[in-house]
């Protein structure tokens, strides 16, 4: 449950910065080896339609005539170059939102706040920028380029929502190597313009424009015969009058546009270079966008600058990705042939300077580019396991799940249990995003294992960190998960980035056996510590919980302190949808009720409804606790059949985890209250399930029933029941209904 920032003033942030800056900004069209694109970018623009994709293989010059596009335009243009590193529906909304941000000054905090915990991505983030593009006070161009690296289904639903929030007199313009998701339904609505191949492929008009940057002329007829053999394919054309100008004449041999030509064409290209230059390209391949700094530590030199300013001016292939030039990447497929050329000429160095590479990113305070640089890397295992050992945590709680669940798979489960470390934050990020069977399984693993070294994560030792995590999932009971909390406390040193996590926990148990003053003494503790260490999920559960205990003893004021705070970090941090805000969300729905605000009642009792869902029996107290409280203040506003369906889902908590001490008491005492003051005429109806929760998102995007239910692992069947269920609690008939009546309750979208 941690979390740390950065200063902005350290090299860490800046490199960040860099780098984003790079994907943010539109690169400026070839100065040469490029035929202007006018034609096909002013019909797209005064088509009046929404969508504008530009579908075409590696090679057509896709990429130019979007940098073409951004240049012409009188509209504001939002730039994204994706890459392989964006393939995480989370890192994916947070650039999307950054690129709005930089052209519309009103959306300034959007970054921030479209960030969110696993399904809310979908469900809070994703409408949330689809909103702020809704209502944009100017026309704009939002424009993705390499599509086609976003391979993970849940990127596609979550640009599904985005795309939906583009206004008319705005455009999205994609390019991709491959058929665009969106564009099917854009094209049935009347609302998608298409640049295909086709359109891009040359004539002997462009093929004579190219070699008009040469010093070789080419006749008509030449022409005619290079446009047939290489079959307008740009980069075959602009290939050839690279090998033109060095050899004096066009060259005979170009035909066809696979890639098998393109290697003969960059090989004729590259041999007329330097050796020194030939060696530079070849080794920095290795890299998806390279710096000066960055290629001096790989290739252990210290003229990468000079050689870069080189090539740029140069008629190589490489782009520059900012107006300073402090960043390139070389064009797809000239980057592919030079990995093959690498391959084949030095293929011992390339583990050494993917490896160099990744000590440089590390070294930068960037260990998640360090991790995918060695995570194909077998000789580097041990290495990629600590690194994510110390980076997991922190990229989950920046919302990126999917990559970390990447990382693990790619390391595979044999790599994880060989370090018991990494075995732990596997077991506590599974708990924590509410998969229960995965964390438990994880759990089953650390019981057979042993480890005598300093784990990466912080923390003072394995059976330290190994305790926590048993006292978290609460296996074994109150009395064992007390033991567990006792020996970390007793073990994390006041200076231990875990010690507050520690005296949570311990506050936790001690609720469970009854020591509520033992409980407020840690609470208070691990409070003082995570506001000071930067702990916010730990912060605000452990003021939730004294918000809770202050309550119970009349102590209004202390609890209106205590949730000030804890609201206070969801708030600013966003965390509306993560497992520990619930429980603060249940206490300001209590404290509202006592002051008789009963549209603040409303309104928190939906916020904890709607994150309940994160609450499993993962983290089987925190479940169970929260639900009792959501019951006791839906009874008290007389909503007896939400209370009744609380009752009946910590039954099944219970089923699974039915120790949990004095917690069970409280529940039991709830329940004959229950039964001792049934009235007729209870309002409301039952409220969305948890499992009806996590499919509302989806309402939004395409998705077909059939779809739905393989991004969520369940039947057609399922699927259908729950909608139907959702349709009939919510008084509906059709998904855009829901859809709308979700946002105004809401369910969905940014909130309250």
């Amino acid at each position: 449950m941690r979390g740390d920032a950065l200063s902005a003033e350290t090299p860490e942030v800046e490199l960040e910065r860099q780098l984003l800056d790079a994907k943010l900004s539109a690169p400026e069209p070839p100065a040469r080896g490029y035929v202007s694109r006018a034609p096909q970018i002013e019909a797209a623009r005064s088509s009046g339609r929404r969508f504008v994709g530009v579908t075409a293989p590696a090679g057509y010059g896709k990429s130019s005539l979007l940098a073409e596009w951004a240049r012409r335009d009188s509209r504001p243009v939002a730039w994204v170059s994706l890459d392989r590193y964006d393939d995480d529906p989370a890192a994916l909304l947070a650039l999307l939102a950054e690129a709005f941000a930089r052209i519309e000054p009103g959306a300034a905090r959007l970054p921030q706040r479209v960030t969110g915990h696993a399904a809310a991505v979908l469900g809070r983030g994703a409408p949330l920028l689809a909103a702020a593009l809704r209502h944009a006070p100017h026309p704009f161009v939002l424009m993705l380029d390499d599509l086609q690296e976003l391979r993970d289904p849940a990127c596609h639903d979550v640009l599904s929502v985005v795309f939906a929030g583009i206004p008319t007199g705005s455009q999205l313009v994609a390019a991709s190597r491959g058929e665009q998701q969106h564009l099917p339904r854009a094209r049935a609505d009347g609302d998608a313009f298409a640049i295909t191949a086709h359109d891009l492929a040359l004539d002997e008009a462009g093929a004579r424009a190219i070699f008009a940057g040469t010093q070789v002329p080419l006749s008509p007829e030449d022409a005619v015969e290079l446009v047939e053999r290489t079959e307008g394919w740009p980069v075959g054309v602009v290939l050839a009058a690279a090998i033109a100008e060095e050899i004096g004449e066009a060259p005979k041999t170009v035909s066809g546009d696979d890639r098998y030509v393109a290697d003969y064409l960059y090989r004729e290209s590259l041999v007329t270079l330097p050796e020194h230059q030939q060696r530079f390209l070849r080794r920095t391949a290795v890299l998806d966008t390279i710096s000066a700094p960055l290629c001096d530590a790989v290739l252990e030199t210290h003229d990468a600058q000079s050689m870069l300013q080189e090539l740029d001016a140069s008629n190589v292939f490489i782009v520059p990705l900012d107006r300073s030039r402090g960043w390139y990447r070389y064009h797809a497929l000239y980057r592919e042939f030079l990995l093959g050329e690498l391959r084949r000429l030095e293929p011992e160095a390339l583990p050494e300077l993917q490896s160099r590479a990744a000590s440089w990113f590390e070294l930068h305070g960037s260990p998640a580019m360090a991790i995918e640089l060695l995570l194909d890397q077998p000789d580097e295992r041990a290495r990629t396991v600590r690194l994510i050992a110390a980076t997991a945590l922190p990229s989950y709680q920046a919302g990126q799940f999917a990559t970390v669940q990447r990382w693990m798979t790619a390391i595979g489960d044999p790599a994880i249990e060989g370090y018991p470390p990494l075995a732990v934050l596997a077991g506590w990020v599974m708990a924590l995003s509410g998969q229960a069977t995965e964390a438990a399984r994880w759990a089953s693993v650390l019981e057979r294992v042993s480890y005598e070294g300093r784990p990466d994560d912080g923390s003072a030792s394995f059976e330290s960190a190994r305790a926590m995590l048993r006292s978290v999932m609460c296996p074994a009971g109150p009395a064992q998960a007390l033991t567990d909390a006792e020996y970390a406390c007793a073990a994390e040193p006041s200076w231990s980035a875990w010690r507050d996590q520690a005296l949570l926990l311990l506050g936790e148990a001690r609720l469970l056996i009854g020591d509520n003053a033992g409980a407020v003494a840690a609470f208070g503790d691990s409070a003082t510590i995570a506001s000071t260490t930067g702990n916010a999920e730990g912060l605000i559960l452990s003021t939730a919980e004294l918000a809770l205990l202050s309550m119970d003893d009349g102590r209004w004021d202390d609890a209106t302190t205590h949730l000030t705070v804890a609201l206070g970090a969801i708030d600013e941090l966003h965390m509306d949808d993560y497992a520990t805000a619930v429980l603060a969300f249940t206490q300001a729905a209590r404290l509202a009720l006592h002051r008789g605000d009963l549209v603040a009642v409303r309104r928190e009792l939906t916020r904890a409804m709607r994150a309940r869902p994160a609450c499993t029996d993962a983290v089987p107290y925190l479940a169970v606790r929260t639900r009792l409280q959501l019951a006791k203040v839906h009874w008290a506003i007389a909503d007896h059949s939400t209370a009744h369906h609380l009752l009946r889902e910590i039954d099944d908590i219970l089923l699974i985890r039915p120790d949990l001490g004095t917690l069970v008491d409280q529940v039991d005492d709830f329940r004959r209250f229950v039964a001792a003051n049934e009235q007729q005429g209870e309002q409301g109806g039952p409220p969305l399930t948890p499992a009806e929760l996590r499919l509302l998102p989806y309402l939004q995007t395409h998705l077909s029933v059939r779809e739905i239910g393989e991004r969520l692992f369940v039947s057609r069947n399922t699927v259908s029941s729950e909608l139907g269920s959702i349709y009939r609690k919510l008084g509906v008939s059709a998904r855009s209904e829901a859809v709308e009546r979700a946002t105004q309750l809401g369910l969905l979208g940014s909130g309250l």
